[in-house]
């Protein structure tokens, strides 16, 4: 393989901290490492060949793989990619003959314009995933209590980002402190801000309120490299996988802003969203309320924000509240470890709950972002899911004249964002999140996907939406491509093959 001596810089540099920090993870951060970047590499490969890469010819199948013909005549060859799959086939691809196994030599190799910071990107990505893995929770058959300890157990990330598990800005010393696969307890820090000062949405409640300052919770990253100030000792708190939202021990999540890239996105919480919160989450409960027991929509208890994106912070619901005697409330991310999705039935079950409800809403004017971390499942003692719990509007798309049609009130107050009767940008959002994401991700490849789908789509109304899901190529974010192309705004969407293209139904 191709590796030439500063090939192993973000190893390099977090195998240094890990000795000053914790040696005793070295070893296993080392072991990790192959892994790690087989399973960069597999998500970077997914995105050349399945985003629409503008240096891409043309693709060409074969019986021993896949060759990508580049724009300046080089041969781009690798095995043949299901989009689905979360398992890390690819451990090498060829370059114009050259094998390269490490997904930031890759991103180097190709020359291709911004190429060398999403090769930074992917290198940071799989070190920081060497370094989750080696710090993983042994489970040994035990079944968590709390919802935050579901979450810890998310090692690897977004199941198809090749920056999974990036974290610019974050030390070796702030992922162990603050990433929650590692288990820590965050001590908040709370920021007073004189009343005035504040915009509150919602209800504020009294302990985080002193004569007449608000106090801000704050993630302890946040106070120290962005506002520079400590504030006062707050809360201690269980990271969930946002990282930026924590479970309180009293039970709420408080999502905190933190102006840090992860994955993708700098997490900060924009005064638009603070104004808006109040009205989702009426609207929110108005949808739950509608939906013949099958959906929770997660409230918004309280918002806040010194009218800075940099200094705010949410009160929601946990989840949990919506478990009943027995039941466990399980993020879609984490069902994986739960042993359920290799049941093909309990998979078909999964799939026509989150379908039913995703399609009855989407036929109402409402595409709900529904990928593995907002959408949780209540499973029964026996573990059949019986009824979903979406959490974080923020993102959702809503269509007035569908809601129209369908009798559903729009509050006043819905961020303009959000509304788009644009029935391409609906579907992206309800297919590219459920179908791409969260139940493929649950499936683990297309044949699985496909399979769940044919066992369920016979037996749902038959909508345009339907027939769209059925018949036409899959909508999904191009991830690699986005990170391609930092000048362009906005999201950029990419088409996977139908899974149900190969399977009769």
């Amino acid at each position: 393989m191709h590796r030439p001596p500063d090939a192993e810089a973000a190893a390099a540099s977090m195998a240094a901290e890990l000795a000053a920090v914790r040696p005793d993870l070295l070893p296993r951060f080392t072991a990790e490492l192959p892994g790690a970047r087989a399973a960069v590499l597999t998500r970077l490969w997914r995105g050349l060949v399945h985003d629409p890469m503008p240096w891409v010819e043309r693709r060409e199948p074969g019986r021993e793989g896949l060759t990508l013909r580049l724009a300046d005549g080089r041969a781009l060859h690798g095995p043949a990619s299901d989009p689905y799959a979360t398992d890390a086939y690819v451990t090498g691809v060829l370059l114009d003959g050259v094998a390269y196994d490490d997904p930031a030599l890759l991103a180097r190799a190709l020359a291709v314009p911004h190429a060398a910071a999403l090769a930074a990107e992917v290198d940071h990505s799989a070190a920081s995933l060497a370094l989750s893995r080696a710090n993983r929770l042994v489970c040994d058959g035990d079944v968590p209590v709390s919802d935050w300890e579901w979450e810890r157990r998310v090692v690897d990330g977004h199941p198809y980002h090749p920056n999974c598990r990036s974290r610019p800005g974050f030390t070796v010393a702030d992922q162990l402190a603050y990433a929650p696969e590692h288990g820590p307890v965050v001590e908040l820090r709370l920021v007073p801000v004189p009343a005035e000062q504040c915009l509150v949405s919602g209800h504020w409640p009294a302990p985080l309120r002193d004569g007449g300052r608000t106090l801000i919770p704050v993630h302890p990253w946040q106070a120290a490299h962005v506002l520079k100030q400590q504030g006062g000792p707050g809360p201690a708190a269980r990271p969930l996988m946002s990282l930026r939202t924590l479970a309180l021990p009293d039970g709420p999540h408080v999502k905190t802003a933190l102006s840090a890239r992860l994955t993708s996105s700098v997490r900060d919480i924009s005064v638009g969203s603070i104004t808006a919160s109040a009205a989702l989450s009426a609207f929110g409960e108005g949808l739950a309320a509608r939906s013949e027991g099958l959906l929770h929509v997660t409230r918004t208890l309280g918002a806040v924000t010194a009218d800075s994106p940099d200094l705010a912070a949410m009160l929601r619901e946990s989840p949990a509240v919506y478990a009943g005697p027995g039941e466990r409330v399980v993020p879609v991310a984490a069902l994986g470890l739960t042993g359920l999705p290799r049941d093909p039935a309990w998979l078909a079950e999964l799939a026509r709950l989150a379908l039913t409800v995703g399609l009855r809403l989407l036929e109402r004017g409402v595409a709900l972002e529904a990928h593995g971390q907002n959408l949780l499942v209540v499973l029964s003692p026996t573990g059949a899911p019986l009824r979903l719990v979406y959490r974080d509007l923020a993102d959702i798309r809503v269509s007035p004249a569908r809601a129209a049609r369908g009798g559903l009130p729009l509050p006043e107050g819905m961020p303009q964002r959000i509304l788009t009767d644009d029935v391409t940008a609906l579907r992206r959002k309800l297919f590219g999140s459920l179908v791409a994401g969260a139940l493929a991700a649950t499936a683990g490849s297309g044949r699985a996907l496909g399979t769940a789908l044919a066992a369920v789509v016979r037996d749902l109304p038959r909508t345009s939406d339907l027939a769209a899901l059925t018949a036409e190529p899959v909508p999904t974010k191009a991830l690699t491509l986005m990170r391609l192309s930092p000048g362009a705004p906005g999201d950029r969407w990419t088409a996977l093959p139908n899974p149900l293209a190969d399977t009769p139904f």
